[in-house]
């Protein structure tokens, strides 16, 4: 939204070259408004001005000034900052009264520091909780991708609309957005196309496909006919207490929708496979996990002479649809109680650009068969997280916001773990990628398993009592999978 357009008054947060490149930007359109001053902290900068425009700081000592001439608009030009950092700034920025505050990507999501207007956003509690980004030099570590034709398949989930984005940056011929749900890779597709528009990125040809990974007929002919070289496996059901509850549903995506893109791209000579994994797969207690767990197995197998099939591991994502930030953020804005499974849970979290830069390097490195993990240090208290984010909301977390504890539900665990006993981390020449050493977890009996969950999941003549049986399914991947948790009560339907 335009604020008064040209009476708009902007203050940019950093006079580096991002910030830079913002304001002649907004100078340029000439409809946003006046960047009044940069605000910096570098004493060196302070009392200089750049194109005309004043450089004022320290950043917090200028906040009585700055309310005494209020200005519209605050952007945050810091690529680099730390959560700590942002948290700072915007505390600061919220007493000097800004009416909005935006911020432009980490440094994890642009391309040597070329941030445009139109990657701006507002600025949000995930930005405040995240750790100190890590930096990715996306221009190098996307070589692999130049001049290559990249299918991405769930384009309009949370990691994988991400990575399209990143992706726009790598060169690529054509970009290929797979997923069944119209209406997001309908936006994903807008959304890239404006970014090229605005200077972002290279200009691959960005193709939008609507289709069904369960569909296997569908999947063979679409890869033979895309000509792809490199696929980013990121669809999949991910709700861990939906899927407890429809398990016949998670396998047959999850496993079985793999499976078929696994299968499709191997005839299709697909010279690059990378399948995007959860943590939950680790001594699985879930259905998700454990259909994860399958999914790595089928897309490690489908390493070939002249194909390099890969896993990507990591935890949780801050701020993804589904997870727990939106959640903590809907019942904040209704004055809560703000719904906690246990005081002790905790987990891992990375921000989706974080992560999805990963993954980007992790695929470029990764040989055949190989199973790689982000690091994601150090496992995150959830009462801490939803303390913080109260917070950043200006209430008091369990007097003005209160917590209700609920319990852990079906498949959840207090703690997750990042690898398991018969898998070993070792370093990579990049610092935040581990590669796990590893033995098959399903004792080399995938093509029997998938043989005995195929009748549950789609209709044989031969077997039609099993179809679709929920309690048949459970204990079958509970005796493949010790550490399952499966409960006895089923759904009604």
């Amino acid at each position: 939204m335009i604020n008064g357009h040209s009476k708009n008054r902007i203050y940019i947060i950093g006079s580096g070259f991002t910030g830079i490149t913002i304001a002649r930007e907004i100078k340029s359109k000439g409809i946003f408004g006046r960047v009044v001053a940069f605000l910096d902290d570098d004493s060196k900068k302070i009392g200089n001005n750049i194109n005309g425009i004043p450089i004022l700081g320290p950043i917090e000592a200028v906040v009585d000034l700055l309310k005494s001439t209020p200005a519209n608009e605050a952007i945050i030009a810091m690529p680099g900052a730390t959560g700590e950092q942002l948290k700072k700034i915007y505390s600061t920025l919220k007493s000097a009264e800004f009416t909005r505050i935006r911020i432009v990507p980490r440094i994890s999501q642009i391309l040597e520091g070329e941030a445009h207007l139109i990657q701006a956003r507002e600025i949000d509690p995930e930005d405040l909780l995240s750790r100190r980004p890590v930096k990715v030099n996306l221009k190098e570590s996307l070589r692999y991708l130049r001049g290559k034709r990249v299918l991405v398949t769930g384009a309009g989930g949370s990691i994988g609309s991400e990575l399209s984005t990143q992706l726009l940056s790598g060169g690529a011929e054509r970009l290929y957005l797979f997923g069944h749900g119209e209406n997001s890779i309908y936006g994903i597709e807008r959304e890239l196309c404006l970014l090229q528009e605005e200077g972002v990125g290279d200009k691959a040809i960005i193709v939008p496909i609507i289709g069904e990974l369960q569909d296997r007929d569908y999947m063979f002919y679409i890869l033979n006919r895309l000509k792809a070289q490199v696929v980013f496996h990121t669809a999949a059901h991910k709700h861990v207490p939906m899927l407890e509850a429809n398990p016949v549903e998670a396998v047959k995506n999850n496993v079985f929708g793999t499976k078929n893109i696994v299968d499709a791209s191997s005839a299709a000579d697909v010279e690059r496979f990378v399948l995007v994994s959860t943590d939950k797969a680790v001594e699985p207690t879930s259905i998700y996990g454990a259909s994860k767990l399958i999914a790595e197995e089928i897309a490690l197998r489908g390493a070939g002479n002249h194909r390099v099939n890969m896993v990507v591991r990591f935890g949780n994502v801050l701020g993804s649809r589904g997870s727990i930030l939106p959640l903590f953020r809907k019942q904040i804005l209704k004055g809560g109680p703000l719904t906690l499974t246990h005081p002790e849970a905790r987990r891992y979290f990375m921000t989706i650009p974080e992560a999805v830069s990963l993954v980007l390097q992790a695929a470029g490195m990764g040989q055949a068969g190989e199973l790689y993990l982000l690091d994601m240090g150090d496992p995150i208290s959830i009462k801490e997280l939803a303390e913080q984010m109260v917070r950043f909301y200006g209430y008091e977390p369990d007097k003005e916001i209160k917590f209700t504890y609920i319990g852990l539900r079906p498949g959840e665990k207090l703690i997750e773990r990042l690898w398991c006993k018969t898998e070993t981390p070792d370093k990579t020449s990049f610092p935040k990628i581990l590669k796990l050493k590893r033995e098959y977890a399903l004792n080399g009996q995938l093509d029997s398993i998938l043989k005995d969950l195929k009748p549950i999941c789609f209709s044989d003549s031969n077997q039609p009592a099993i179809y679709r049986n929920r309690r048949r399914l459970k204990q079958f991947l509970k005796r493949i999978i010790p550490t399952l948790d499966i409960s006895e009560n089923e759904p009604s339907y």
